[in-house]
């Protein structure tokens, strides 16, 4: 296996001395992660989604003696907690299941992640409480936006109510949901991202959406599915390389204004280690300063509990920051 020949950590100490991804825990304690995929590709076609070029809807299982043996390696590194980087691991939903069983079978104590589509959540529901039993923290869900106009063009197959009744089903089986979010796209308004801040709010989700998350832009690599929207490759410039993708702005020049200051925000809360809900505050006043509006006061009983999460943010159909263009 290629990991045979990577310089994986020997044990935690190790691990941790190289600076490898960890969870950390609502009360602040800290797991090593280990990272397993159990499938490649993914089924669907979301038109936004980088893999969609790549794997045209189709997807590979892993077999489970590949997988098993692979999470085995990582627990002998140390790994505490598997982060499954499946594109979707219930695309599989069998499969996923039988993995989960080897995996609680040989490591009861381990705990896991996984990335599951609004959708399967819903159809799939009544192994939700499965996953609980067998080690399961939370699932990332690529939610996008809130506006149902938005998810149309994005192909993503669910309104923001199936969103709503998704996150019903995760907490009634005692799982935290991760959503994740590409607030800023052409369509985007100021109306909409203070629409979103507020679903936040009332889902008690700030503590379960690191800030990111929310100032997201829309990122069209090569072959997109977005090109084939009508008027969308009038919306766009010539590829960029360094940007790996189509640079776009967008129509209402107030809306690229407001989302470089939220990711001003979010790397400076970043840097000075501020909680979510400090950040968010901030991008709270940012949103109705760019509306005009005096942005009402907020509480900690406002945003919810905070949730396992991993130490690296999670992105995808992401454009790079500014600080990671630098980074290169």
């Amino acid at each position: 296996m290629l990991r045979d020949y990577l310089q994986l950590p020997k044990n935690r100490a190790e691990s941790a001395k190289f600076g490898y991804a960890h969870l950390i825990l609502p009360d602040g304690g800290k797991k090593q992660v280990g990272f397993i995929e159990a499938s490649r590709g993914c089924k669907h076609l979301c038109r936004h989604c980088p893999v969609v070029p790549v794997y045209q809807g189709k997807f590979r299982v892993v077999p489970v003696a590949v997988v098993m043996a692979d999470i085995a390696q990582q627990v002998r590194a140390g790994a505490e907690h598997i982060s499954f980087g499946d594109p979707d691991f219930f695309n599989g939903s069998t499969h996923a299941m039988k993995v989960l069983a080897a995996m609680y079978a040989e490591f009861p104590r381990l705990s896991f992640d996984a990335t599951i589509k609004i959708q399967h959540l819903i159809d799939h529901a009544e192994l939700l409480p499965t996953l609980k039993a067998a080690g399961c923290l939370f699932v990332t869900a690529a939610v996008e936006s809130v506006d149902d106009a938005v998810l149309r063009y994005l192909a993503k197959k669910h309104t923001c109510a199936d969103f709503e009744r998704a996150l019903h089903l995760c907490r009634e089986a005692g799982i935290s949901m991760a959503p994740t979010f590409v607030p800023f796209t052409p369509w985007a308004t100021l109306a909409g991202y203070l629409e979103l801040l507020r679903t936040l709010l009332r889902l008690r989700l700030v503590e379960a959406v690191p800030p990111i998350q929310l100032c997201i832009r829309l990122l069209v690599p090569a072959g997109s599915c977005l090109l084939q929207l009508p008027d969308f490759p009038e919306m766009i410039e010539p590829f960029d390389g360094k940007l790996l993708g189509y640079p776009w702005r967008h129509a209402d020049p107030r809306v690229d204004s407001l989302q470089q200051a939220l990711q001003a925000a979010a790397a400076q809360g970043d840097q000075q280690g501020l909680a979510r809900s400090a950040v968010f505050m901030r991008m709270w006043q940012l949103a109705h300063a760019a509306l005009g509006l005096a942005p009402p006061p907020l509480t900690p009983a406002d945003f919810g509990d905070p949730i396992a999460h991993l130490s690296e943010p999670w992105y995808c159909c992401a454009e790079p920051t500014e600080q990671q263009l630098q980074s290169f």
